[in-house]
């Protein structure tokens, strides 16, 4: 494993205290804007909320994060690599560009596609580049941060659960890079961490507003460009997948089975495992909470697997099998119960 040296836990406080700050102040500043300029969020027949609302609102998690991750790069206040720092940076900055390009204007989804490849090429290259890894990871690299992009999109749909998907996903990778010594990656999952919990007041309380793609966008976009990023610095597989299995997995069976029913698999729809669980009457937050506390045992359960020996290991793996599939299972399980209670 590729380590670099790296400061104590404390000074990586630095990016999450300036993003938690900023994501705070920002709502603040830009939803008069998205206001003024019209970004609102119209209910379709894939929609869980019923009335207008803002959205967009990714733009100042987007601007919370990316900060608070230059500040630290730049100020020398933590000692981060800043090579590979500065390509999952400029990764981060062009999916929030993208998403908000969408939010503000509106893409063909040809365009869309096209454009988070470049992207994902963009960022796999320079970070193969920069680490002098093999190159054939390059078009994996690509396909994988494209891939994500889409899957936080889909699954952006009851409030709260991107917001705890940002929390959940950027501690986990926060504590992977510290536990292995990799500095930039603890301080952009402390700063995804932070941001994303700043949101989630704006989101579940008071006057709702959504992230938008510029929101989900960045989302994807960030987990995705730090897991390539990990990857190709020869961090455990098990740190970089388990935080983002349940999202893999939902939006993976969704698309299987509608491909096998012979259904337009391209279309929006209400099929994936969350928005089931709303429409068999779970509250936004139930969903999303659900959604979190199976990412949460996942991860705790493959990371304290990691210092066992195979025998340890492999239980682990069953029983994060045996939670995937409960997960997938829920809302088949809820409708049961609900039709004998009938």
């Amino acid at each position: 494993m590729i380590e670099s040296s790296g400061p104590g836990w404390p000074q990586f406080l630095i990016p999450a205290l300036i993003a938690l700050l900023l994501g705070a102040i920002l709502p603040l500043v830009i939803r008069p804007l998205l206001t003024r300029w019209g970004v609102v969020d119209i209910p379709g027949h894939r929609s869980s909320h019923t009335t207008p609302t803002i959205r967009g609102m990714g733009l100042a998690t987007a601007i919370a994060a990316l900060v608070a991750i230059g500040i630290s790069g730049a100020s020398g206040l933590v000692e981060v690599d800043r090579s590979v720092l500065l390509v999952v940076m400029i990764g981060m900055t062009l999916c929030a560009a993208l998403g908000w390009a969408e939010d503000y204007r509106g893409l063909p989804v040809r365009w869309r596609a096209g454009y988070q490849l470049l992207i994902g090429l963009a960022v796999s290259s320079g970070i193969t580049f920069t680490l002098a890894t093999p190159a054939w990871w390059i078009p994996v690299g690509t396909v994988a941060i494209a891939g994500y992009i889409n899957v936080a999109n889909f699954i952006d749909g009851v409030n709260g659960i991107s917001g705890l998907h940002g929390l959940v996903v950027g501690l986990a990778y926060s504590y992977a890079g510290w536990a292995t010594n990799i500095s930039w990656l603890t301080v952009c999952g402390a700063a995804i961490a932070a941001a994303f919990l700043a949101f989630l007041p704006w989101n579940l309380l008071g006057k709702r507003v959504f992230l938008g793609d510029t929101g989900s966008y960045f989302l994807g976009g960030a987990i995705a460009c730090c897991a390539v990023g990990a990857f190709l610095s020869n961090i455990y597989i098990e740190y970089i997948l388990s935080p983002v299995v349940i999202y893999l997995a939902d939006s993976g069976f969704t698309l299987l089975k509608r491909i096998y029913r012979g259904e337009a698999w391209y279309q929006p729809h209400r099929q994936h495992v969350y928005q089931r669980l709303t429409d068999l009457g779970m509250s936004h937050l139930g969903s999303a909470l659900t959604v979190t506390t199976a990412t949460v045992a996942v991860t705790v359960l493959t990371v304290m697997a990691l210092p066992f020996e195979v025998d340890g290991t492999l239980w682990m793996g069953f029983l994060v099998i045996c939670i995937v599939v409960l997960y997938l299972s829920l809302p088949s399980l809820i409708a049961a119960v609900k039709r004998r209670a009938a």
